[in-house]
């Protein structure tokens, strides 16, 4: 059976540690239909931290896909720069933004900055960020989140996080997690086994995986502050596929405790065990619906693997997919109305979406084995795992498929990407 559909896959936590990693390399290998050109101008006050925080915004930006960056004349320049206008978009530039870093009395460092509109010589936006040194890409990420929302509308995800797997050599495994642009990566777990099946909780301060240090697989919730885990599941037989209801109180997960595959209901604290399908198929890879009050998974009830939901309180379930003969691994997208998955398609594995009010289906890559497809928070992007040479790498895919991004690490296998909520 393909991996997309087995269920008994384990790890063997060995150790924690909150240590720098290999960090992720991002390349760009499309863009958006329309770019809105926009200059970011050099930061004035201390050079090494104004270059610093400089580098992230711009690198933000033209990362997403959504930006044409238009090089300044003048430079450098602060929010409290008289902008020529007349300059800035004679070079092509629609908006550009400007600001400084400054020392603030107890030795942190505060950034700021202006947004303005060239064409209609207004600010769009003003923001001030308190932050320490080790700090600084941080707010640059901030930075570009209000840049964004304000020039698309909706948004950013630049300080966001993302979790994945990296094999990096024989029997070494880590559970990394870093800034959406690859970078500030640190391992929350190190294994000799495999990892899989991290998910982020709704507050992104909890990961639940699966582990099988005590040779099954258990399910862990993992505290990211305090590095306390909890046993979750430890039935009878294999305890997989975690997967958090939207308030974060509880998770649906995949256990055989009375004999085959079947999806259950717990609290987060492993208590109050309810079990949500009841088929001699095998029912896995759980996901609640933004509103908590459906859960989606994978079966092979009706002959082949398809996706299916079913209500939180029980009942009749629906067939959701119908095109194709091989359908896994439901991922819905933050408002709901579409649903990322995995399709058999020309004898490859593809990324697909689907439009759940209409049912129409766009296969959104041609790579051959993609997998665990998990949306960024503002539903416009889909992180995947990916192979490509027999090494897996992950790749970021618009929903429209036109921006496509790919992220490895130089000496690692990458695997199991989840991305993160919005930062509180």
């Amino acid at each position: 059976m393909n991996r997309h559909f087995r269920q008994f896959a384990v790890l063997c936590a060995t150790a924690f540690s909150l240590s720098a990693h290999a960090q992720l390399s991002i390349e760009v290998t499309g863009a958006g239909a329309t770019r809105i050109p926009v200059t970011i101008a050099d930061f004035g006050g201390e050079p090494g931290a104004a270059r610093a925080i400089t580098t992230v915004i711009r690198g933000d930006l033209e990362r997403s896909g959504m930006f044409k960056l238009v090089e300044q004349a003048q430079s450098p320049l602060t929010e409290a720069t008289s902008i020529d206008f007349n300059a800035v978009r004679s070079r092509g530039a629609d908006a550009i933004a400007a600001g400084s870093i400054g020392a603030t009395a107890d030795g942190r460092h505060e950034a700021r900055f202006r947004l303005h509109d060239t064409n209609k010589q207004s600010q769009l936006a003003g923001a001030a960020f308190v932050t320490s040194t080790s700090l600084l890409r941080a707010a640059g990420h901030r930075i570009a989140d209000v840049i964004y929302e304000k020039l698309i509308g909706e948004p950013g995800i630049f300080s966001t996080r993302i979790a994945y797997v990296v094999k990096a050599g024989v029997g070494r495994f880590e559970l990394q997690i870093a800034d959406a642009d690859g970078q500030n990566a640190q391992a929350a777990l190190i294994s000799k086994e495999p990892i899989i099946s991290p998910v982020w909780s709704p507050d992104g301060g909890r990961l639940a995986y699966v582990s099988f240090e005590n040779k099954k697989p258990v399910i862990y919730v993992h505290s990211l502050a305090t590095g306390k885990r909890t046993v979750v599941a430890n039935f009878k037989g294999s305890n997989s596929a975690p997967a958090w209801a939207p308030d974060g109180r509880r998770l649906a997960v995949v256990l055989t405790k009375n004999g085959g595959s079947q999806i259950f209901l717990i609290n987060a604290d492993g208590s109050g065990v309810t079990r949500l399908t009841t088929s001699g198929s095998i029912d896995t890879e759980p996901q609640f619906s933004p509103d908590g009050q459906t859960v989606f998974f994978t079966s092979d009830r009706g002959g082949s693997p398809q996706i299916y939901r079913v209500s939180v309180s029980g009942g009749n379930t629906q067939r959701v997919t119908f095109e194709g003969t091989y359908n896994v691994t439901p991922r819905l997208s933050p408002d709901g109305k579409s649903m990322a998955f995995i399709s058999r398609r020309d004898g490859g594995f593809r990324l697909a979406v689907m439009d759940l009010a209409s049912r129409q289906t766009q296969i959104l890559t041609d790579s051959q084995k993609d997998e665990s497809p998990s949306f960024a928070p503002n539903g416009r992007m889909i992180l995947i795992a990916t192979e490509i040479g027999g090494r897996g790498v992950l790749s970021a895919v618009s929903v429209d498929g036109r921006i496509k991004q790919r992220l490895s690490v130089a000496a690692g296998d990458v695997r199991e990407p989840a991305w993160g909520p919005y930062q509180k």
